[in-house]
């Protein structure tokens, strides 16, 4: 396993981590298969686990695998999802953070997180807000470095001015989403991240399953057949596929390999999220670990969907909230100004 610089953390982290979404009540919620799952991951050089405070009780089977190799681990966690039904369950303020990592702490049996991440933007809190409760996390050891998910280009930017501004830590890591079919990162969230020395954390590099080639043009499936993603249903991501698979199959790979190869091979990511149920499926992609994506394989995917493009949306995709406040988008009278 080739290990890969964490932005300007000096951490070094596995091109590819293992997510553990699925690491739950609503995915694989057999305790002694996850421990062979961890285990194996961790003996193949995986050393970058990401959970989340959402994730059901992923966090709580995430702790219990990883006893007794803890030390071998970056351990990833993200806040701001909501979480039960309280409205202050969620976001990114003060009053949120300091309760949530104390719950993720004690869920995940450890006393620091090496990297807590916010997991969606919080547009009703002030930035300097939770870059201030962030830091003194940092400062009180319970952390270790910080990040963001989802964020667009422009609050990284903001983000960054305001940590430098205030002498706050700043965020130095990003969660994306990535893939083939979705590529609109590489025109403004990747540079940014280059640019400020970020990490990058893909997630749902297979395009939530799209990409292993289980979906196709006229065939029913598990996937497909699923209420939880429409995307698995848009005809023109089925079509993109339908292209890509003869492309991985003239190039002697399958189109899974293919499609974490291509994410990993940007230089401005740093690894890919893998998500496996089973032993089996984890075996089968760290397989593409190995692979290599020729030029002029490249430049043939490029023509199915070109850089800095996308085809249709992911269901999880975040989504910029609508302007509620009709202040923001009229003119104002001049009765209103006059006020």
């Amino acid at each position: 396993m080739h290990y890969r610089s964490l932005g300007r953390t000096g951490i070094e982290v596995s091109p590819f981590a293992l997510g553990a979404m699925m690491f739950s009540s609503f995915g694989n919620s057999d305790q002694v298969d996850v421990d062979r799952i961890v285990g194996r991951a961790l003996d193949a050089g995986v050393n970058l686990v990401d959970t989340a405070d959402a994730y059901g009780d992923s966090e709580e089977m995430v702790g219990r695998a990883l006893k007794g190799r803890r030390d071998e681990v970056v351990l990833a966690s993200k806040f701001s999802r909501p979480i039960g039904e309280d409205v202050n369950h969620q976001g990114g303020s003060r009053r949120w953070i300091m309760t949530a990592v104390e719950n993720s702490l004690r869920r995940l049996q450890t006393d620091h997180l090496d990297l807590y991440q916010m997991h969606r933007p919080d547009p009703r809190t002030d930035i300097d807000e939770t870059l201030s409760a962030l830091t003194d996390l940092v400062r009180s050891g319970k952390v270790r470095a910080i990040g963001s998910s989802d964020m667009p280009a422009s609050e990284i930017v903001e983000a960054q001015w305001v940590a430098e501004r205030r002498g706050l830590e700043r965020f130095r890591t990003e969660q994306p989403h990535y893939s083939i079919l979705d590529r609109s990162i590489e025109r403004e969230v990747l540079p940014v991240a280059q640019r400020y020395g970020m990490g990058t954390v893909i997630w749902s590099p297979l395009a939530s399953g799209m990409l292993t080639g289980r979906v196709r043009r006229g065939q029913e499936s598990d996937l497909r057949r699923t209420r939880m993603f429409a995307a698995l249903r848009d005809e023109r991501r089925i079509d993109a596929v339908e292209q890509l698979i003869p492309l991985a199959e003239e190039a002697g790979m399958s189109l899974t390999h293919m499609a974490l190869a291509f994410v990993i091979a940007h230089p401005g990511v740093t690894a890919a999220l893998i998500g496996p149920r089973t032993r089996e499926q984890l075996d089968d992609l760290l397989l593409a670990a190995e692979v290599t994506l020729s030029d002029d394989l490249l430049d043939r995917i490029d023509a199915i969907v070109p850089p800095g493009t996308g085809v249709g949306r992911m269901d999880q995709e975040y989504n910029t909230p609508a302007i509620v406040n009709a202040a923001l988008r009229r003119r104002p009278t001049p009765e209103r100004s006059a006020a």
